[in-house]
């Protein structure tokens, strides 16, 4: 169920519930969020089904359930079916039909558009598929509000914006799995270089991105100072590995950008939390 991966989908969805002036009972909120948790974890599920094959070629991947043999490829579908199916029918019961629609968006997009037909086909797997991942703040918005804003678009966009330049930092000191996987991630397609380069726009793209909320008045000085000092060191980072041209991949500098990445979206998740709450 890719449980570090869910951990950062909890936390997003229930910023987005969180800010949106939740009028919802606590276990009816508790209930939810768990529900959206699940759904993550169905979609890692059927991404680990069908990705079977090439997880077992990759370092990074080849301890996964499936290629280990601790539980077969029909167990990991049933059980990624199954998961989905309660999900999203029981919190279309708890809370509302729009949140339980985004849900089911979410876990068909990540399977259908980015694992089976974006992946192996096109080095933008990540921009496009990168959709199914900035979604759950939108759906904890909707399991209060069952409504749409500027606020939980504002906070789809900061993570669809992150998503690119952290997948690709990780590409970089990955690429000789994703090669032998014959995944075509940019650094194998178009070479190291264009990746740093791609890397250090989408860092900067960040910084519009991440003051859209203080431009709609829903976030104030506690969220944007700090928020644009995180960015502003990260638009760093990315230039530093950026600007050393080389001939083959500057693994220590990506795995810095990759890591920060990480930190970098939970703090800014969690400055925007705060802001709110104080």
């Amino acid at each position: 169920m890719k449980p570090r991966v869910m951990s950062l989908v909890v936390f997003t969805c229930a910023v987005g519930f969180l800010t949106s002036n939740p009028n919802l009972k606590t276990f009816d909120a508790i209930i939810a969020i768990t529900l959206v948790a699940l759904g993550s974890g169905a979609a890692g599920c059927l991404n680990m089904w069908y990705e079977a094959d090439v997880d077992a070629l990759m370092t990074r991947t080849c301890l996964r359930p499936i290629p280990t043999g601790k539980i077969n490829k029909q167990q990991a579908l049933l059980f990624g079916i199954l998961l989905t199916i309660f999900s999203v029918g029981t919190l279309n019961y708890f809370t509302n039909f729009l949140s339980a629609f985004l849900l089911f968006f979410t876990i068909a997009f990540y399977l259908f558009v980015y694992t089976i037909w974006l992946k192996r086909k096109t080095p933008q797997n990540i921009v496009i598929g990168g959709i199914a991942g900035s979604l759950p703040p939108v759906i904890g918005w909707t399991i209060s509000t069952n409504s749409i804003s500027l606020v939980p678009i504002s906070l789809f966009l900061i993570i669809f914006f992150w998503t690119p330049s952290h997948f690709w930092a990780l590409s970089l000191y990955k690429a000789d799995d994703y090669k032998k996987a014959k995944i075509p991630m940019m650094p194998i397609t178009d070479g190291a270089e264009k990746t740093k380069l791609y890397i250090l726009i989408y860092s900067l793209l960040m910084l519009p991105v991440v003051i859209l909320p203080y431009l709609i008045n829903f976030s104030g000085l506690l969220y944007i100072v700090p928020a644009m000092m995180l960015t502003i060191y990260y638009n760093f980072i990315c230039y530093d590995l950026y600007k050393h041209k080389k001939n083959k991949f500057d693994l220590k500098k990506a795995k810095k950008v990759f890591g920060y990445s990480i930190l970098y979206l939970f703090l800014i998740f969690l400055l925007f939390l705060l802001d709110y709450l104080i």
